[in-house]
């Protein structure tokens, strides 16, 4: 009887715009996750405020966009 059940939502699914069926996935997927994750949140905030401080205090390094992809690369292939 589930697998009935699952072929017919998943038919249903289809027949949704690219954007509904991402944000159903979307769904499904946090649904699975558990919800947020409060100390991982607050440790990103963290993060992000002290990245903030500084490019303020004029101590970060900007590169362009391509010089990152360069980066972003050699990183997955290591």
């Amino acid at each position: 009887m589930a697998k009935l059940i699952l072929e017919k939502l998943f038919s249903e699914a289809l027949a949704l715009s690219d954007r509904e069926r991402a944000e159903l996935a979307h769904l499904l997927v946090m649904s699975l996750d558990g919800g947020p994750d409060q100390d991982a949140e607050r440790e990103w905030e963290r993060e992000m405020l002290r990245r903030l401080d500084r490019i303020d205090a004029g101590a970060a390094e900007f590169i362009e966009t391509d010089e990152f992809q360069r980066r972003m690369q050699a990183c997955q292939r290591a």
